[in-house]
C-alpha cells in the first residue's frame, strides 16, 4: 500500500487542540465516536494489555457536572498562566490560554466528553518505569482518536485539569475504584477545516544524535 504522504503529512501537521472553533450546536453522532474509537483501539500498548478503557459522555447534566469540576481545578491556574502569557509578549502562548479560558467557561456545553481510562490503577508511589508504561499505554490510542477525528471534521483538545477532582470526577461517572482516569477531550464537529500547522522551532535546534 502506498500512503499518500501530502494528505497524511497534512493530518499529522495539522491536527491541532479545539477549543473555540468547537462547534457547540450540532449533534455528534455516536456511531462516529464509536468509528474513532475503533482505530484509537488499533494503537500499540505496552506489554499488548490493552487496558484502555473509554467513558463517552453525552448527557447534558453528566457533561455539566463534569465541567463544574473542570472550572473549579482550571480558574486559578489558568487566569494566573493567562496574566503571565500576556505579560510575556509571547501572542500564541496568550492565544493558547485565551481559548483555554474560553474551553473552561464553555466545556458545558460540547456535546461529547471522552474520558479515557486505564483499566488496573497502580499502587502508590508509581515507579517511573511502571508510571512511563502505564500513560505509554493509552496516549498513542488517545492521539489516534484525535486523529481519527479530525480526518471526520470533528475536533478535540487534551484537557486535564479536572483530574484535580479525580475522585469526585470519578463519581459522576460511576468508575470502579481499579480504573484510572487520564484525560478528558471534549469533543464536537468544528467550526471551519483550515487549520494550519503551529509555530514550532526547528529540529535541528532540540535534536540530539547519540549524545546530549
Amino acid at each position: 500500500m502506498e500512503f499518500d504522504l501530502a494528505m497524511t503529512d497534512e493530518l499529522l501537521g495539522t491536527t491541532r487542540a479545539v477549543r473555540k472553533r468547537l462547534d457547540l450546536t450540532r449533534e455528534v453522532p455516536r456511531d462516529l465516536i464509536d468509528e474513532c474509537l475503533e482505530l484509537a483501539v488499533q494503537a500499540p500498548t505496552g506489554s499488548n494489555s490493552q487496558t484502555w478503557r473509554w467513558v463517552v459522555v453525552d448527557d447534558v447534566n453528566q457533561r455539566k457536572a463534569l465541567a463544574d469540576l473542570y472550572r473549579k481545578g482550571a480558574e486559578g491556574y489558568l487566569s494566573e498562566a493567562g496574566a503571565q502569557a500576556e505579560g510575556s509578549g509571547d501572542n500564541q502562548t496568550q492565544r493558547v490560554f485565551s481559548s483555554a479560558m474560553y474551553l473552561m467557561e464553555h466545556l458545558h456545553e460540547v456535546p461529547v466528553h471522552l474520558i479515557p481510562c486505564v483499566q488496573g490503577r497502580p499502587p502508590e508511589p508509581v515507579a517511573l518505569t511502571m508510571a512511563s508504561g502505564l500513560y505509554g499505554s493509552i496516549y498513542p490510542a488517545v492521539w489516534s482518536f484525535q486523529l481519527a477525528a479530525r480526518a471526520r471534521g470533528l475536533g478535540t483538545a487534551l484537557t486535564t485539569l479536572h483530574l484535580i477532582h479525580e475522585k469526585e470526577a470519578a463519581e459522576v461517572l460511576g468508575l470502579p475504584d481499579d480504573v484510572l482516569q487520564v484525560a478528558l477531550l471534549p469533543v464536537a464537529y468544528t467550526i471551519g477545516t483550515d487549520f494550519k500547522r503551529a509555530q514550532r522551532p526547528p529540529v535541528a535546534n532540540i535534536t540530539h544524535w547519540n549524545k546530549w
